[in-house]
């Protein structure tokens, strides 16, 4: 056994890549108050704002890094579906992003929910929204990856939706709290080195 040392300024996370072969069996679709509605062309600011609102607590930062020109290509790309979740006041708290460019496969890039949200039943209930939109004629693979900087139950949850394990991977990567990519108090579970409090 061996320790890996990680630079100060670094983040180190073990990604798992799950995947599900087969469509799953039709089940009841979960009530719920909220609603998925499709993105079309997402405006990159907007894009970006509820990608912070919904990946800060897990220090999600991919998106925030690329520009306005790569962001779009992918966002803007017709193989490429984004949806934002929403409350019954009107407001964002979550994000479901859809990517059918590879053939054959549809990867669930991004699937969350605003923390306060955690608990209640709403992951189960946007999985089946995904698998609705996910499995489309041709698709024969839906795949997803999570990671240790996750929700704790984020791993356990995508197995139990049915999907299973098939790799992991080491990822390591500059704190986008350092880089000022993310305000300095988000994911206080995941203290930044040499800084105290």
């Amino acid at each position: 056994m061996a320790l890996i040392p990680v630079d100060p300024v670094e983040i180190a996370t073990i990604v798992t890549t799950l995947e599900m072969r087969e469509r799953p069996r039709p089940r009841p679709m979960l009530a719920s108050p909220l609603r998925l509605t499709a993105w079309a062309r997402p405006d990159p600011a907007k894009y970006r704002a509820l990608f912070a609102r919904v990946g800060a607590p897990w220090l999600w930062f991919s998106r925030l890094v690329m520009d306005d020109a790569m962001l779009t290509g992918i966002i803007h790309d017709p193989a490429v579906s984004v949806f934002a979740v929403i409350d019954r006041m009107g407001i964002e708290v979550g994000l479901l992003e859809l990517d059918h460019r590879q053939t054959g496969a549809c990867e669930i890039g991004y699937f969350g929910l605003i923390p306060e949200l955690a608990g209640h039943g709403h992951g189960r209930w946007l999985m089946a929204q995904a698998m609705l939109r996910a499995w489309t004629p041709g698709v024969e693979r839906v795949w997803v990856h999570t990671c240790t900087l996750d929700h704790p139950s984020a791993l356990s949850f995508y197995r139990k939706q049915g999907f299973t394990p098939i790799g992991r991977a080491i990822e390591t990567f500059p704190d986008p709290r350092a880089l000022g990519l993310l305000p300095e108090d988000a994911a206080p579970q995941i203290p930044r080195l040499g800084i105290s409090g």
